[in-house]
């Protein structure tokens, strides 16, 4: 049936428009597999903020001396970063496997953005609180350097065509996971604080860092289930729990000082070998 419009005097079929806007439709707008991990992600950097808040700060605040509640949700704390980091390496390579909706990526840098930069920055921030020797406003400082710095990355990452297998600048799941091995270290304030804005650098620095693809996202996966049960070796006071942690802690942080070192080394070895092809070029 045909309507006239009294405006316009032209007719209209009830339903074409309705018709219209579907085929205007954007792409589908459904959740993938990948997408489901990276939602996986960020519940896990969320609740890694929720149990930092109950268990650590209002525990600190209340004056309570229960040091086990800390101990044990300061690990499950750590362990969602961890779980998150799993969930981060799993959707790109379900994404690459199968498929990703158009959200993808931007699902993706706003579920990094709260596992691996406000995650890991509150931590330190309520660290900044508990400990007996820091400095509340100046480890507040820090932890708006760390979230600065993971925005900043994650804004560049969505701007900047890497080659392909590297990233530029540290990962911020490393990153993440590189901040809060420095806090659990337990080291002097000074020190700690340098650290930790010493990664913050790294995270925005033009550095190349290999993504973790095949075997090396064998490693990276095995790494992390290991650091999980060190975590839960301390949290539940097992024998020699405190220095399997600052053991594991000590070769987080290593790994994230000479990785760049190595990466340093190989492109002054790429511009002199360039130079010398350069030169070798030029004579007669």
């Amino acid at each position: 049936m045909t309507v006239i419009d009294p405006d316009t005097q032209t007719g209209w079929v009830p339903g074409a428009d309705a018709d219209e806007d579907a085929e205007e439709m954007p792409l589908s707008l459904r959740l993938s597999i990948a997408d489901t991990l990276t939602l996986g992600n960020a519940t896990c950097g969320f609740m890694a903020v929720y149990f930092t808040t109950t268990g650590i700060l209002i525990p600190h605040l209340s004056g309570s001396q229960e040091t086990g509640m800390a101990r044990h949700s300061a690990a499950t704390a750590v362990i969602l970063m961890l779980l998150a980091a799993i969930f981060d390496l799993c959707d790109g390579l379900v994404a690459r496997k199968l498929r990703s909706s158009p959200m993808g990526a931007e699902l993706d840098n706003l579920s990094d953005l709260i596992s691996f930069g406000l995650a890991p920055a509150y931590f330190v921030l309520v660290y900044g609180m508990v400990a007996d020797d820091a400095h509340q406003r100046v480890a507040a400082l820090a932890a708006i350097t760390v979230l600065l710095a993971v925005v900043l990355r994650l804004a560049r990452f969505s701007c900047v065509t890497m080659k392909d297998g590297m990233f530029q600048g540290m990962p911020s799941p490393f990153g993440a996971l590189t901040v809060v091995s420095i806090v659990l270290l337990e080291m002097p304030f000074v020190p700690t604080l340098l650290a930790v804005i010493g990664v913050a650098w790294l995270m925005v620095s033009r550095v190349e860092y290999p993504k973790p693809r095949g075997i090396l996202a064998v490693a990276m996966l095995s790494w992390i289930v290991g650091a999980m049960g060190l975590l839960a070796a301390w949290a539940f006071d097992a024998p020699g729990g405190q220095l399997l942690l600052q053991t594991g802690c000590v070769l987080q942080v290593v790994m994230g000082a000479v990785i760049p070192l190595f990466a340093t080394a190989r492109r002054v070895n790429s511009i002199r070998d360039n130079r010398r092809e350069a030169r070798a070029t030029q004579v007669p």
